[in-house]
């Protein structure tokens, strides 16, 4: 885990629509999307826990957060783990003294035809891409109903409304998220927590072009792109609410 420094930004005084001091948690924030967001949200003067299983790479990206003059810190997380998921949580709000939202963005996959599929590569993929989420949006959404509010944003894909061959512990575990943000969108709604699902089409992140050399980069999408959707969901006035969130390369090959 890496210091904050001490000073907090302060709140302009028109900022009602503004992530001036909002604190948000953000998973898998080591690359990718994750790294797009946590970027993001510090730009706007949200400060930022960056959360990943690779602690070395979260450490690298730190001063890129800090230059833009807010807290921020690194914390190493297996999201599937309950008691990392639950201290996690409690972290968080230890050293920024509040969490205003919550990005689920930690993923993973293994692709594979079932017949080659292990129970331990099943099991491992839905820890991480749907029982995590549930984790830690448990207890998020504690913290959040003290404080009188909050969000919760799911990254899911769009795996998660179509189906592909050897994909089916990654698509069984982004169906299942969805169906839990619609769920937890229904329930915690009363307390002023908005829970947002985002349908991802593909991306130029190495979760993709890493394991799939032979991708055309052309046909997917900077995830700053996804990013900035996921920061105009979260400046929507309170009274409303985005459930779902689709944003997809215009020349997305996989959807519809």
């Amino acid at each position: 885990m890496s210091d904050l420094n001490a000073s907090a930004p302060t709140r302009p005084p028109h900022a009602q629509r503004s992530l001036h001091g909002k604190v948000a948690l953000v998973t898998g924030a080591a690359s990718g999307l994750g790294a797009a967001l946590a970027a993001m949200l510090a730009a706007d003067g949200c400060d930022v826990m960056a959360a990943d299983i690779r602690a070395d790479a979260l450490q690298a990206g730190m001063p890129a957060l800090l230059d833009h003059g807010v807290r921020a810190g690194a914390l190493a997380l297996d999201v599937g783990d309950p008691e990392a998921a639950r201290a996690a949580i409690g972290h968080c709000v230890a050293a920024m003294g509040r969490l205003d939202i919550l990005v689920n963005n930690a993923g993973t996959d293994v692709t594979l035809p079932l017949s080659e599929l292990s129970e331990q590569d099943w099991l491992r993929v839905i820890n991480t891409n749907l029982n995590g989420p549930f984790l830690l949006a448990k207890h998020a959404a504690a913290q959040m109903r003290s404080q009188g509010g909050g969000d919760i944003v799911n990254v899911a894909s769009t795996a998660a409304k179509r189906a592909w061959p050897n994909a089916s512990a990654y698509h069984a575990s982004k169906w299942g998220l969805l169906g839990l943000s619609h769920a937890l969108h229904a329930e915690l709604r009363p307390l002023g927590i908005r829970v947002t699902a985002v349908i991802a089409g593909g991306m130029r992140t190495p979760f993709l072009l890493d394991r799939f050399p032979d991708l055309d980069p052309a046909l997917l999408q900077d995830p700053a792109s996804v990013a900035l959707a996921i920061r105009h969901a979260l400046l929507l006035p309170r009274d409303s609410v985005i459930a779902e969130l689709t944003v997809l390369p215009v020349r997305e090959t996989s959807w519809p």
